[in-house]
């Protein structure tokens, strides 16, 4: 799942994700939104951006951990509060992973697949 609120940013990633043929994505564009959304998708991950308005990424993480549905679903903040360079000397965002926008298709589908096949995936 993405949730970001840049409806074109989240049209264009599903759109390449769901083409590797490995994903079924779904994208929600208002934050406010994405815990119901989540509840009925059930995501194995989110992909979730950390400025948007009504309600930011960090309030968004924080109710999917704290939802009995979701509170194992694995979460990675994609930003542009962060740089590519500074995302090298951070090891996560509230102990969760990050990306730095623009990102690649190599460079996601490798931290999501590190993240769903890491010690808790």
């Amino acid at each position: 799942m993405i949730v970001d609120d840049e409806a074109g940013f989240t049209r264009l990633l599903k759109l390449t994700l769901e083409g590797t043929k490995r994903y079924i994505v779904k994208e929600e564009n208002d934050g406010s939104q994405a815990l119901g959304v989540a509840r009925q998708f059930r995501p194995d991950l989110i992909l979730l951006d950390i400025v948007m308005p009504k309600m930011d990424g960090g309030d968004v993480a924080r109710q999917i951990s704290n939802d009995p549905i979701l509170k194992d679903v694995k979460v990675i903040f994609l930003t542009a509060i962060v740089s590519q360079r500074e995302q090298a000397g951070l090891d996560g965002i509230g102990g969760m992973p990050f990306m730095a926008k623009p990102v690649s298709l190599a460079a996601l589908t490798e931290m999501i697949e590190k993240t769903l096949d890491g010690p808790e995936g």
